[in-house]
């Protein structure tokens, strides 16, 4: 019986300016599009300004990596002068919910950003994310159920909304940790998928723990995947102490936390001579891989896997 959860849909990097954030991106060659964040009009007849969150992707086969800044109320500051105002859309009765929904999300954002820079989300992907609910409810793990949110697209017939399925699971001190619909092959074809370093998908996140703490969090993680841990992902979990056997040099801000991510390349040596063309720091994982180190990378190492 196949797994429900076999791989990533996306991870989240926390940033304090995203304009900083989308330069660097696009320096570890990333196609990173201008980010979108959704707007309020203060008053009745009044324009509608920005509040709550930033975020703008970049996309791979089947997955993303996400940059998200939290807002200040009515303000463009850190943010790109292309950045796209996305007005709240809701009938009246329900905008004051996901007004609240939405500044308590930021809020959110900005204590793990007040903590440190780096990656603070995490989400699986599942085929059948209603299944995959019963099953942690099943295994006694707590979630805020299913909720569906809609998430403006660029298409080539103009702006379309894509309904994002998802749940949330409770108390995870690494961050924000959950189970997302697979992709919908709708969207696919408005992807941008050609990224200068080749980035194929997302293919693991690195969880750094406490030492002494590593079986509780293989087991909690256990639970979520339903199966055992593995070396072939998509979530790695290491203590402070091997961190640096993995990735030579990394010290943690903080644990738990999520340290690092990995994405598949088809030519690694492009890669090294992008990131040494653009004035990148270059170290090599216990595994062979390429990476670069999380001091210049906004807190969040990156991983580079030849396939």
């Amino acid at each position: 019986m196949p797994h429900d959860i076999a791989r990533l849909h996306h991870v989240g990097h926390v940033v304090s300016d995203m304009t900083q954030a989308m330069t660097l991106y696009r320096r570890l060659g990333f196609h990173v599009p201008p980010p979108s964040v959704p707007a309020l009009a203060p008053r009745e007849g009044a324009a509608p300004e920005p509040f709550g969150a930033a975020n703008t992707h970049a996309e791979l086969s089947r997955s993303f990596v996400e940059l998200v800044t939290p807002v200040q109320p009515g303000t463009m500051a850190g943010l790109p002068p292309d950045a796209r105002i996305v007005p709240l859309q809701a009938p009246p009765e329900k905008l004051p919910l996901v007004q609240s929904r939405i500044e308590t999300a930021s809020a959110q954002l900005g204590g793990w950003r007040d903590r440190f820079e780096g990656l603070h989300i995490l989400m699986f992907s599942s085929p059948d994310v209603d299944g995959t609910g019963n099953r942690l409810s099943a295994a006694g793990v707590g979630h805020g159920g299913v909720n569906t949110v809609g998430r403006p697209v660029e298409t080539p017939d103009g702006v379309r909304t894509e309904p994002v399925r998802y749940l949330e699971i409770d108390g995870a001190p690494e961050g924000r940790v959950g189970v997302v619909a697979d992709l919908d092959p709708e969207f696919q074809h408005a992807r941008h998928l050609d990224h200068p370093n080749g980035a194929r998908d997302l293919v693991e996140a690195v969880l750094c723990v406490p030492d002494g703490q590593l079986p509780l969090f293989r087991q909690r993680y256990e639970r979520y995947l339903g199966r055992p841990i593995s070396a072939e992902g998509p979530v790695t979990l290491l203590t402070e102490a091997d961190l640096p056997g993995l990735l030579p040099g990394e010290d943690p801000r903080a644990a738990p936390a999520l340290v690092a991510f990995t994405v598949a390349v088809p030519d690694i040596a492009r890669v090294r001579a992008l990131l040494s063309e653009n004035g990148l720091p270059v170290r090599e994982t216990a595994r062979g891989e390429l990476f670069v180190p999380a001091d210049a990378t906004l807190g969040a190492a990156v991983i580079f896997r030849e396939v």
